[in-house]
């Protein structure tokens, strides 16, 4: 006998035709904001809403010294900020009675573990987004989330300064970054072997990775724990730097969401496909300035971002209006930028 659906025909899921008791699994990235946000603030969370007390580093004066003169004390400033969990996502889906009792693999536990990981994914394209101070499209975040960790006037953009975001304008060697204006991408090539000089219509990965180094270092930012999340555009050109710092498979991990390499110019270096890009991405070719086509990439130290999230609230029930079991859950998060002068972005293309 056959079993009907809804709309009164068969869909063939139980024919005596025989399925595989294997089901076929999804490709899956993986996701990268706890390797590289401080996630140490987590808290209570109980609801949307909540928040995290942070404690800021109180500042000290220092002062000259003078034989037989008093001193002066000061008291310490005591002030903290909040990192608000402002983001939930939700998944819910239900289980038909028929559809269990004659199913060959447990589609409930793989409905829930496919609903885990694309609320990690989420949450993951989210914080890139955010603490690269781009949206998922591409365009500049002049946004806050909660106080901007930077005096409210002078050289900035949302919660990142300004001067952190790299673009065309920033590399002399271009001989567009006279007319480039701010925002254009840098046309991005490897340096092959053989070259004798800095090429005026690319520049190479290395020299991306070092800008972003010296603009840390400027800002005394702690060299420990220094991290760069890239896209595959980037790492491939990457593989193909003339530089004796890198081998041709970095060390045999090859090309993976994730941690693919310890240490470049200081960074661990990560890559991931969840980076924001605009138009038709990093891929793009070209060598003029431009900003229609481009990806961003993103450098930060470990405690520039702070991260708190939980998935809370996971209920099973019946559906009132079938014979079928429910089933939902809620993941709720929250990522605050503690130090805005520890985040570097750039704009690129391939060229």
């Amino acid at each position: 006998m056959a079993i009907g659906t809804a709309g009164g025909g068969f869909d063939g899921n139980f024919s005596p035709i025989i399925y595989s008791k294997q089901a076929q699994i999804a490709l899956r990235r993986s996701a990268v904001t706890n390797a590289i946000t401080n996630n140490s603030y987590f808290g209570e969370i109980a609801n949307q809403g909540d928040t995290v007390r942070i404690q800021k580093e109180p500042d000290v004066t220092v002062n000259a010294l003078q034989r037989h003169t008093g001193i002066s004390v000061e008291k310490l400033d005591d002030s903290d900020f909040s990192l608000t969990i402002d983001q939930a996502n939700y998944f819910a889906f239900k289980m038909d009675d028929i559809e269990e009792q004659f199913a060959n693999v447990d589609f409930t536990s793989l409905a829930a573990d496919r609903a885990a990981y694309k609320m990690a994914d989420a949450m993951d394209t989210d914080v890139l987004s955010y603490l690269s101070g781009h949206t998922t499209a591409g365009a500049f975040i002049t946004g806050t989330s909660g106080d901007a960790q930077h005096p409210t006037a002078g050289n900035l953009t949302g919660e990142l300064l300004t001067a952190n975001h790299l673009d065309a304008t920033d590399f002399g060697n271009l001989t567009i970054s006279g007319t480039a204006t701010a925002g254009d991408s840098v046309p991005l090539a490897p340096r092959l072997p053989g070259a004798t000089a800095l090429s005026a219509t690319t520049v190479s990965p290395l020299t991306v990775l070092a800008r972003m180094a010296r603009k840390m270092d400027t800002q005394n930012v702690d060299a420990r724990g220094r991290w760069v999340v890239l896209d595959p555009v980037f790492v491939e050109m990457l593989k193909d730097e003339d530089s004796r710092m890198l081998n041709g498979d970095f060390g045999g991990s090859g090309l993976q969401n994730g941690l693919v390499l310890n240490n470049i110019h200081g960074f661990r270096v990560y890559v991931s496909n969840a980076l924001p890009a605009k138009g038709t991405g990093a891929g793009t070719s070209g060598t003029t300035a431009q900003d229609a086509n481009y990806g961003v990439i993103v450098a930060g130290q470990d405690d520039a971002v702070a991260s708190a999230e939980q998935i809370n609230k996971v209920e099973n029930y019946r559906d009132p209006d079938s014979f079928a079991d429910i089933v939902r859950g809620m993941h709720l998060y929250g990522r605050k930028i503690l130090r805005p002068e520890a985040l570097i972005t750039a704009r690129y293309n391939a060229a």
